[in-house]
């Protein structure tokens, strides 16, 4: 229910609130409080509590930032335990680059008959997904080994979003740059 108010609260519409009566039997009327929430107009009904109140009448506004554990998906919704090999290139003038990164025995493998196929490249952290198509799987002696994706970056800003990443994911799980 905590997350559900603070959703609602920071929601751009829920600012049209209003003292309410409760459900019969819940919570006295001045105890609760009626929120109009962005999910397709319906009415929440929520205990009314004093940092909430406060929350409704503050002036400050301001994005919540979420912190989110950076990690790389190729089904989505099912994280990657193997941690890759990741190899940089960057042009000469700055302007473009590429990230090859080629994980050694994923644990995709062993997931991708009950979830699903393989449907991209999907690098995940609290500014949103970074996304690729362009995925090969590596096969030795019939069974799959390794999976090698490809991350092209058209531009020095996605190049330095592409970093913001990497930063995050190595800080997370213990990765070094080496500059060969």
């Amino acid at each position: 229910m905590a997350t559900l108010q603070s959703l609602t609260c920071s929601s751009p519409v829920s600012h049209r609130s209003q003292e309410q009566h409760c459900i019969p039997g819940t919570l006295p009327r001045s105890l609760c409080l009626r929120v109009w929430s962005s999910f397709n107009g319906q009415r929440l009904q929520l205990p009314h509590l004093r940092w909430l109140s406060n929350r409704l009448h503050s002036k400050t506004v301001g994005p919540i930032k979420m912190m989110v554990k950076p990690t790389i998906q190729f089904i989505q919704g099912t994280d990657e335990l193997s941690i890759p090999d990741v190899r940089l290139t960057k042009s000469r003038d700055g302007t473009n680059g590429m990230a090859i990164f080629r994980f050694e025995q994923p644990s995709v493998f062993d997931s991708s008959t009950e979830l699903g196929d393989i449907t991209g490249f999907y690098m995940i952290d609290e500014e949103g997904v970074l996304q690729s198509v362009d995925v090969s799987a590596k096969f030795v002696n019939g069974k799959p080994a390794a999976i090698e994706a490809k991350y092209v970056m058209r531009s020095p800003r996605e190049w330095d979003r592409f970093m913001r990443f990497m930063e995050r994911y190595s800080n997370a799980n213990g990765l070094q740059f080496v500059k060969k």
